[in-house]
């Protein structure tokens, strides 16, 4: 079976965002440990760039010379996740990129000081149904959980009502 296209739901607090996994073998034992249930990090800041937190357990490392970009998740020295809000240069094993990430959306949801995140996995079910959603009083979230006011919706898929929903053209 295909390993593409892996996805994790991160959340801290009320708060979650979606990351698409690399394929190595880091992320593919990640995803076994995340098979059996979520797992949560305490993290905290490092150098104004980052949030570093340690795993249950280590990982296997395929390091190279990497300069972050803000959403980039790394694996540092086997044992550490590292979610990257600026930018560094230095020898990490990539796990992935969470998705639609910007420096400010993700200092928003980071915050400041020292973390609980949780990481599970998205669900590979997809989309159940096709519902109409241009209700004004429907209740509208974007993949990353941010409400939606303006209507029409744009092509896309959204949360609507509580369920996966895929507004076409």
């Amino acid at each position: 079976m295909a390993f593409s296209q892996t996805k994790i739901q991160l959340t801290v607090g009320e708060k979650t965002m979606t990351a698409t996994l690399v394929d190595n073998a880091a992320t593919r034992e990640l995803k076994a440990l995340l098979e059996k249930g979520p797992i949560t990090i305490q993290m905290s800041d490092y150098g104004g760039f980052e949030k570093v937190g340690e795993l249950l357990q280590s990982f296997t490392t395929s390091n190279s010379q990497i300069t972050t970009e803000p959403g980039d998740i790394m694996l540092y020295q086997g044992n550490n996740m590292v979610i990257f809000y600026g930018n560094n240069s230095w020898s990490y094993t990539r796990l992935g990129k969470i998705d639609g990430a910007t420096a400010d959306n993700l200092r928003q949801f980071l915050g400041s000081g020292s973390i609980s995140l949780t990481v599970s996995l998205v669900s590979s079910a997809g989309i159940a149904a096709i519902y109409n959603a241009d209700k004004e009083t429907d209740t509208v979230f974007d993949l990353n959980g941010n409400p939606i006011e303006s209507r029409p919706l744009s092509p896309g898929i959204y949360i609507v009502n509580g369920k996966k929903t895929l507004i076409g053209n």
